[in-house]
């Protein structure tokens, strides 16, 4: 398959482009990364050097990408990190154009927002473009528990509560909703919870806490799950791949004692992993 990766991009360690690109690439897809940022480092460091692209740069790439004539072969786009509300509408002109060419592409919005502990990280009038835009675009949408809650403007307590806010997701658009970092009443200390949904059925995969807290591994499950989705068309699946190879590579990542996620070394991982984690129904 072909994946337009539209992300913010590092040159130092793997967030954004530089952790999807890679992980569908390891998979065997082509992928034609444009980056909306490049910067040294990602900015969980306190401090960085770089810069944030114009949205100029979206339209451009894909007026040259469409010059080839090869956008009638790109099977979906991927979008994450947002840096202001004008790059999110050159994301949905790319996406608009794509589907034009191909019709039967699909797009993944990596709705980036903020998280628990941290609020709202993005610049004013990013998380309303989301909610107002880019999700009802969406064909597949991949949002944090926190993200969640300020997609359907109520908190999520209880599976009940999540069951309900997922199926108010749907209802904007997207066909299938995956929500990471998932914490709720009965969800154990040691665990995390990753949930997906096809509009239908619920499906929950759960591993065990690690020890460790680094950057990319969402960006690195979105692009995983989006691609086993499209490759099967089936949410369990797809969640069962995408949360043991990244289980995977975040173990890997404890036992190297590494800030940044391992994902060349433990690359492995991403198409064999060595613990199968299932998705159950809720």
């Amino acid at each position: 398959m072909n994946i337009l990766s539209i992300q913010s991009h590092v040159a130092y360690g793997h967030v954004g482009n530089a952790s999807a690109a890679f992980a569908m690439q390891r998979l065997g897809h082509e992928v034609w990364p444009i980056h909306t940022v490049q910067f040294s480092n990602h900015t969980g460091y306190g401090s960085w050097k770089g810069q944030v692209f114009d949205s100029s740069l979206i339209d451009d790439c894909v007026e040259g990408i469409s010059e080839r004539g090869v956008l009638g072969s790109c099977d979906g786009v991927l979008s994450g990190y947002v840096g202001a509300p004008a790059i999110g509408d050159s994301i949905l002109r790319a996406v608009k154009r794509v589907r034009e060419a191909n019709p039967a592409a699909a797009y993944a919005c990596d709705p980036v927002i903020g998280d628990v502990g941290r609020g709202i990280f993005v610049r004013p009038g990013v998380p309303e473009f989301f909610r107002d835009q880019a999700v009802p675009a969406a064909d597949l949408v991949t949002p944090n528990h926190f993200e969640l809650d300020f997609l359907v403007g109520r908190p999520s307590a209880s599976m009940s509560d999540v069951k309900a806010s997922v199926a108010d997701l749907h209802a904007l658009g997207p066909k299938v909703v995956l929500v990471t970092s998932l914490i709720v009443d009965g969800t154990p200390d040691d665990a995390l919870d990753i949930v997906a949904s096809d509009g239908s059925h619920l499906w929950l995969a759960r591993s065990r806490r690690l020890p460790l807290s680094v950057n990319g591994a969402g960006d690195a499950i979105a692009a995983l799950f989006y691609v086993h989705w499209l490759t099967t068309r089936s949410v369990p699946e797809a969640l069962s791949r995408s949360v043991s190879s990244v289980f995977g590579l975040l173990n890997r990542t404890v036992e190297a004692g590494s800030r940044e996620i391992v994902l060349i070394a433990a690359q492995d991982e991403i198409v064999r992993p060595s613990t199968v984690i299932p998705a159950v129904p809720v």
